[in-house]
């Protein structure tokens, strides 16, 4: 009776060790899944562009460019995004397989209501 109350004990313990281990590494795979899925299908490969965007509207480099920048910078689909408020223009390099270039023209117009900023042009940048 004596040996079977530690070997007892090293199972119980085993197990608890053993489900706590399991529990985290499923939880990684979701985190990974999750992050990596978002509805597309992930077999596709980035077909990358770069456009630059002339932008009317801006007022300022704090309020006006860099919200403008953020928000693009936020957008799925977007690799990089980079706007001078002295050029008036803006840079942004996107996955054309998950976002087009009418979309991209359409989030920068929209910001603050729509009411502030126009893109007269864009082109192809190198």
């Amino acid at each position: 009776m004596k040996i079977l109350k530690p070997v007892v004990l090293l199972i119980i313990v085993c197990v608890f060790v053993s489900c706590g281990n399991e529990s985290k590494t499923n939880s990684r795979n979701n985190d990974v899944l999750s992050h990596n899925s978002d509805g597309n299908n992930e077999n596709i490969a980035a077909n990358l562009e770069k456009i630059s965007l002339e932008i009317d509207g801006m007022t300022c480099e704090i309020g006006c460019a860099r919200t403008i920048q953020s928000k693009l910078s936020k957008t799925k689909g977007v690799k990089m995004a980079e706007v001078d408020f002295e050029n008036k223009t803006g840079v942004v390099e996107f996955d054309s397989n998950r976002i087009t270039e009418d979309e991209i023209v359409d989030i920068v117009e929209q910001i603050a209501g729509g009411d502030l900023y126009k893109v007269n042009e864009v082109k192809k940048a190198e």
